[in-house]
């Protein structure tokens, strides 16, 4: 069995990271997210775009910088298998807002609590792609057959998206066990705040705002199953997977606030991400193939063929390339589309002008 450090497509050693580093990481990130809870989250409201920009600004600088660290201290190999894990995670974080907006529509999520909801929501995110990283790195380390079930995984995943993005019709629900909760479970319509139960009448009744997060977990547990496979094809390394998650879930809530108008504008979002999802699958299969150990595949011996790894500097680049593509083709199409609408509407805005005669505008 190939060991988890010798997995790299470098064929370098581990990162050797030592037990310092890692719980200072850890240590660093639970300090953020209780100042994120305990500082900011105390008063419910809607941050101003001034506080947003800061905090967005300052995560995603922070995670520029943790790249560099460990591009300097442990090799070009590693610091842009970090950069393009991140840039990966950050793009599918981005489509994960998507459901947040459609969540918070549909419960009628007052402004002043979204904030509350986002950022409890990100935090179990944040569980949940930790314990699927480890569990994710304990397969491979085992088996190394997994990656053919990761490759495997994401192509489908990819198809699921392309074959969303081609059905125009606006089909997207809330999970079906939130809306089972929602039936079964006894249940009060008005906001209590941010409290999640609530007593009327003398009994305890779960409030709009359990629901909202409840509709939150469903759906980062769905993201962590695609995320994960994702990150682990551009890395083996535990400790960049997690990394390049944490970074990528740290500037979220911000990001939501931010440009929650341009998201709308990204139409072609689900097209870049299921091209994006393809290419990592396939080259986790490929990887699969260079370690392979299934009997009935080339007698159980690995395929020796170089051009079975790609390269992480190239995946980097089409990363870079795929969302590059993505935003300027859906900017530019929204664009048109606002310019045309503009356009049309120029004559009927002159014949009421002329309706009106001169000096009556």
């Amino acid at each position: 069995m190939v060991p988890l450090a010798a997995a790299s497509p470098a064929g370098e050693a581990g990162m050797n990271v030592t037990p310092l580093i890692w719980w200072s990481t850890i240590g660093i990130t639970v300090a953020v997210i209780l100042f994120d809870v305990i500082v900011i989250g105390r008063r419910p409201h809607e941050p101003s775009q001034k506080e947003v920009s800061i905090a967005l600004t300052i995560y995603v600088s922070m995670a520029i910088l943790f790249g560099v660290f460990i591009w300097v201290h442990y090799g070009h190999q590693f610091g842009t298998e970090f950069y393009a894990g991140w840039l990966t995670e950050y793009s599918l974080s981005i489509d994960n807002l998507f459901i947040f907006i459609i969540i918070m529509s549909k419960f009628a999520v007052p402004r002043q609590y979204q904030q509350t909801a986002l950022m409890i929501g990100i935090v179990m995110a944040l569980i949940m792609r930790a314990i699927f990283i480890a569990v994710g790195a304990a397969a491979i380390n085992n088996f190394a057959w997994v990656f053919y079930l990761f490759g495997a995984f994401l192509i489908w995943t990819a198809w699921g998206l392309l074959k969303d993005a081609l059905d125009e019709d606006d089909h997207e629900e809330l999970p079906k066990f939130v809306l089972w909760v929602q039936s079964k479970l006894p249940a009060t319509d008005e906001w209590h705040g941010t409290k999640l139960f609530a007593k009327v009448d003398g009994k305890r009744l779960i409030t709009p705002m359990f629901l909202v997060i409840l509709a939150l977990g469903m759906t980062d547990l769905l993201f962590a199953l695609d995320s994960i496979p994702a990150i682990y094809g551009l890395t083996q390394e535990p400790f960049l997977v997690l990394t390049a998650n944490i970074f990528a879930l740290m500037g979220l809530r911000q990001l939501y606030f931010l440009i929650g108008g341009l998201l709308k504008r990204l139409i072609y979002l689900s097209y870049g991400l299921s091209v994006l999802l393809a290419y990592i699958g396939v080259k986790l299969i490929f990887h699969a193939l260079h370690e392979n150990e299934l009997p009935f595949i080339n007698g159980g011996e690995p395929l020796p063929y170089g051009w079975l790894e790609i390269p992480t500097l190239v995946s980097l680049g089409v990363i870079i390339g795929i969302l590059a593509i993505t935003a300027v083709a859906s900017l530019a199409k929204t664009g048109f589309r606002a310019a045309k609408e503009e356009s049309d509407d120029a004559p009927e805005q002159v014949e009421e002008s002329e309706a009106k005669g001169p000096g009556k505008a």
